[in-house]
């Protein structure tokens, strides 16, 4: 059982609501009441009395307050600190790096706007790049007499006139030193193509290579990243796209050795002046043809192996300039300019080529590459301290490559013999 005097405590403590006891007397409740409150009252502190000497006399509390105490930064000392930034950055690789991996770079006002603006080329800077990726072969030595000049008169009105031409001829005739000569002459940027059995329409004009796929992280905001995964397949443009959307002009060199198929596309392009782009989506799938767009062919005659007859409907909308094999003198012009020979041995050169040439079939005359090759050769003999004993076996090396047996190699060893006496008896 309970005593009265917890119970009266008890109700002492409820509150001031509770029925008095009639045991206690009012001195010891206001006694008690004191003791009570005493303990659960918060003392009163005068401002900055309490809390200095609470400070300075208990140890733990003055670090909890230093732990939590923002510390008084005197006047200036930001911008001290502020200087002392870059040194600290030099001197620790680490915090450099994490400031360059979160810092946001200050843009000035308009420099996003003039970044986004594509690079503008001018007509140097795309003439430079176009010619690094379809380099057209250079020509040197280029010999004009009256014959040549007779070539380049016919080819350049029909191009003048707004024609591609179609230049046919033997091998070794000059039919490709022509055609990049009218080339450079036309003064447009000058691509490059080499046709054979193996080329497709997408060697003509481009195709889809390879898809790209780019990520983009934004770390403008601190603990914010964004992913943009971006995947495109990317059109690569080859040179016939490249020659008729910019106006260039394009050397199809040996035409007919590409099959017919793969020229079906040049159909539109000289009748409607309209390039189709049958692999390409989108808007850009037709590209209207430059008005300074020229195109420029070379094919061997039918009678040469691996050539195809193109489709006549091609053959139709293309003037054609035959070509021979040039004069003799014109010929050791060439060899002269090439090897830089005295015109005796040119001319001894020339006539023996020339001789062979008349008693062999038309796929197997030697052209004026055959006299270049020989006055080559016997330059480098003379360096080494030999004479001219070896110009009937390098007139044989030289032609040599176009014989099909052991027994065709003696016909035209016999034919080199005749020739050489020839010479010798002139």
């Amino acid at each position: 059982m309970k005593s009265r005097r917890n119970v009266g405590i008890r109700r002492y403590m409820v509150g001031e609501g509770y029925a008095r006891d009639s045991e206690y007397s009012k001195e010891d409740d206001e006694d008690r009441k004191y003791a009570v409150g005493r303990r659960f009252t918060r003392p009163r502190i005068e401002r900055g009395v309490e809390k200095e000497e609470t400070v300075e006399k208990r140890p733990e509390v003055r670090a909890k307050v230093g732990r939590f105490r923002r510390p008084r930064i005197e006047r200036g000392a930001k911008e001290k600190a502020i200087e002392r930034i870059p040194d600290v950055v030099e001197r620790k690789p680490r915090v450099r790096a994490e400031i360059r991996r979160f810092s946001r770079p200050r843009i000035e006002r308009g420099a996003a706007k003039e970044v986004e603006k594509p690079e503008k080329k001018d007509f140097k800077e795309i003439k430079e790049e176009i010619e690094a990726r379809f380099l057209a072969p250079k020509i040197e030595h280029f010999v004009e007499t009256n014959l040549v000049k007779d070539y380049k008169l016919k080819a350049s009105v029909w191009l003048e006139s707004g024609y591609p031409v179609h230049i046919i001829g033997p091998t070794g005739c000059g039919k490709t030193t022509l055609a990049l000569h009218l080339a450079e002459g036309i003064g447009r940027p000058v691509v490059w193509l080499n046709g054979d059995e193996e080329i497709t329409t997408t060697d003509l004009i481009g195709g889809y290579s390879k898809v790209e796929r780019e990520s983009i992280t934004d770390r403008y905001v601190h603990k914010v990243l964004k992913h943009h995964d971006v995947t495109e397949a990317k059109w690569v443009e080859n040179p016939l796209t490249l020659a008729c959307k910019y106006g260039y002009t394009l050397v199809y060199n040996e035409f007919s050795r590409a099959r017919p198929e793969a020229n079906n596309i040049l159909l539109s392009v000289l009748e409607e002046g309209i390039l189709e782009l049958p692999t390409k989506f989108g808007e850009d799938k037709y590209i209207k043809v430059h008005p300074d767009f020229k195109l420029i062919l070379t094919s061997n005659n039918i009678e040469y192996a691996g050539v195809h007859r193109p489709q006549d409907a091609l053959l139709d909308r293309m003037p054609a300039v035959y070509m021979g094999y040039y004069d003799k003198e014109t010929e050791i012009k060439i060899v002269q300019a090439h090897t830089r020979i005295s015109r005796e041995r040119a001319e001894a050169i020339v006539n023996i080529i020339r001789g062979i040439r008349k008693k062999l079939k038309e796929a197997e005359k030697p052209g004026i590459r055959s006299c270049i090759m020989v006055a080559q050769g016997l330059q480098t003999m003379a360096k080494k301290g030999y004479g001219d004993g070896y110009l009937e076996q390098l007139c044989l090396c030289a032609i040599g490559s176009k014989s099909s047996s052991l027994k065709d190699m003696k016909k035209k060893k016999a034919l080199v013999k005749a020739q050489t006496r020839k010479f010798a008896k002139d």
